[in-house]
């Protein structure tokens, strides 16, 4: 075996080592957090609010909260994502300001959530006076989620063969006709593909929605924009540093957990079903 050889059995086996590992560690994960949390779960715990001092009842609230600032947050983020890329792609110039673009683009990807929680507190609940309610969250999350969508929305174009813009522009289409006929519909599922990793972020964020969002508890359901929301991430949160019967509210954070990991799950896979008919009509 030759030395090139060597060194590509050495390089896949330990990839392959690396992969085992990752997935070890993900089942060891998701077995401690379903071990202990799985037994809480029912219908009750599914579908009634907390009672006695967030020690009994179910989480329903929590989920609602949930479910709704990861909706709103990435109906914003989105579209918003989709333009900015679409700007960066065809019509950015001059070249330092693209360059200072997507600079800044990439230092979002990497500032720690709480500084966004803080952000969204000075700016929409303080200054803007939302109050803490669903839309300051909502807004603070599509805010982190924003860089990631941009990132994989550009990427996802300019991954397009450069053959059907020049093929669309020679039939005479603007270049605006396209992008809308042409690039974008083909580079619809990966763009799906970045968005399904900002809803899995957003879905389980603490520090943005703690500032912004969250309570520690209610009864009732958000009817509004301006109204505060229980949100599982937070519940989490505060079941397991601020109660003080621990040993009963365990139970309960592991339970919200699971939920949680099933919400991600659900929406995730709804986001690759949609992926997929892009990709089968783009096929036809």
């Amino acid at each position: 075996m030759s030395k090139r050889e060597l060194r590509n059995l050495a390089g896949k086996s330990l990839v392959g080592i690396l992969c085992a590992i990752t997935a070890g560690m993900l089942i060891v994960f998701l077995y401690g957090i379903f071990s202990r949390g799985i037994g809480v779960l029912s219908w009750e715990f599914i579908s009634q609010p907390p009672r006695s001092g967030m020690t009994e009842g179910g989480i329903f609230p929590a989920i609602v909260g949930t479910f709704w600032l990861t909706l709103l947050s990435i109906a914003i983020a989105l579209p918003m994502g989709i333009l900015c890329a679409i700007y960066l792609y065809s019509y950015g110039r001059p070249l330092w300001f693209v360059k200072l673009v997507k600079l800044a683009i990439n230092t979002l990807v990497g500032i720690p959530s709480i500084i966004y929680g803080l952000f969204g507190m000075a700016v929409f609940v303080n200054m803007l006076s939302l109050d803490v309610s669903l839309i300051s969250g909502a807004l603070t999350l599509a805010i982190l989620a924003l860089p990631l969508i941009i990132n994989a929305a550009e990427e996802a174009l300019q991954g397009v063969p450069k053959d059907f813009t020049e093929a669309s522009i020679a039939l005479g289409a603007p270049i605006s006709k396209t992008i809308l006929r042409v690039v974008l519909p083909t580079a619809m599922p990966n763009i799906l593909t970045g968005t399904i990793i900002s809803i899995g972020r957003v879905a389980g964020e603490t520090a943005p929605i703690m500032f912004t969002a969250a309570t520690f508890y209610s009864r009732r359901l958000p009817s509004s924009l301006s109204h505060e929301v229980m949100a599982l991430p937070y519940h989490i949160f505060a079941l397991m540093t601020e109660g003080s019967k621990g040993s009963l509210q365990a139970p309960i954070a592991y339970g919200s957990a699971v939920v949680l990991l099933l919400m991600v799950l659900g929406v995730s896979s709804i986001a690759i079903i949609i992926r997929y008919r892009f990709r089968r009509n783009k096929q036809w």
